[in-house]
C-alpha cells in the first residue's frame, strides 16, 4: 500500500478511518494485538500519527490500550454489549419521542420512505443493514442533538465489535422489520409515548438477537 498523503483532515483521522474500517471488516479482529510497526510500514508513515489515530479509536472503544503490551481490538463482552444496547435504547428513543412531537410532515414522509427502502431490501443483508443504519441516523438528525447523535454514533461503533455482527438469527430481519413498520406508524400517528415505546421494544428485540448464535439488526 502506498503512503498516506495529508488529507484536508489530519493524518491521524485518515489513519484511525483506514483501521477502524478494517475493524469493522474483520480484519482486526476483537482482541488481536495491533503490530504498530507493521501498520506503520504498510502506510508509509512514522509512529507518532499511528499512536495518535490508536489514542481516537481508543477514546471510541474500539481499541484498549494496556500498559507496556501495546494496543489490542477491543473485545465486547456480553456485559458490554447489553449496556450498550441499554443506553442505545435510551437516546434513540428520546430521540423518536421527539421526532413525534416536532418533526414536519416533510420529514415524517422521508422516514417513512427510507421505511420502504428498508422493505424492498429485506432479502439483501449488507443492504438492509446499511438502509436501517440510514434510517437511526435520520431519524436522530431530525430530532436534533448533536451531543446525542455523537454518543450514539460512538455506541454503534462499539455494537459493531459484536463477533456475531455480520450475520442474522434466523427471522430477525423480519422482526426487525416489523418493528420498524409499528415505530413508523407511532410517528405518523404523532404518539411520542408510542414511539418511545415502539423504539424501547426494538432495541430489546436487537440485544435478544445480539446474544444469540447469530446477531440481529437494531
Amino acid at each position: 500500500m502506498s503512503a498516506l498523503s495529508l488529507a484536508p483532515r489530519a493524518l491521524y483521522e485518515e489513519v484511525a478511518e483506514r483501521i477502524r474500517q478494517r475493524i469493522f471488516r474483520r480484519e482486526l479482529e476483537p482482541g488481536s494485538w495491533i503490530d504498530e510497526v507493521k501498520l506503520a510500514q504498510e502506510y508509509g508513515i512514522s509512529r507518532t500519527p499511528l499512536r495518535e489515530a490508536l489514542k481516537v479509536l481508543a477514546a471510541e472503544g474500539l481499541v484498549t490500550m494496556k500498559v507496556r503490551r501495546g494496543a489490542y481490538v477491543t473485545e465486547v463482552s456480553e456485559r458490554d454489549l447489553a449496556e450498550v444496547y441499554h443506553l442505545l435504547a435510551l437516546l434513540e428513543s428520546d430521540a423518536a419521542g421527539e421526532v413525534a412531537a416536532r418533526a414536519s410532515d416533510a420529514e415524517i414522509a422521508e422516514l417513512q420512505a427510507l421505511h420502504a427502502e428498508l422493505a424492498s431490501a429485506v432479502k439483501r443483508r449488507d443492504r438492509f443493514f446499511t438502509l436501517n443504519e440510514r434510517f437511526h441516523t435520520r431519524l436522530l438528525e431530525i430530532a436534533g442533538n448533536r451531543w446525542r447523535n455523537q454518543v450514539v454514533a460512538d455506541l454503534r461503533k462499539v455494537m459493531k465489535l459484536n463477533r456475531h455482527n455480520s450475520l442474522l438469527r434466523q427471522g430477525r430481519v423480519e422482526e426487525s422489520l416489523a418493528e420498524h413498520q409499528r415505530l413508523v406508524d407511532a410517528l405518523v400517528r404523532r404518539d411520542a409515548e408510542a414511539a418511545v415505546r415502539r423504539m424501547r421494544e426494538h432495541f430489546a428485540g436487537g440485544l435478544e438477537g445480539a446474544r444469540g448464535a447469530p446477531a440481529a439488526a437494531a
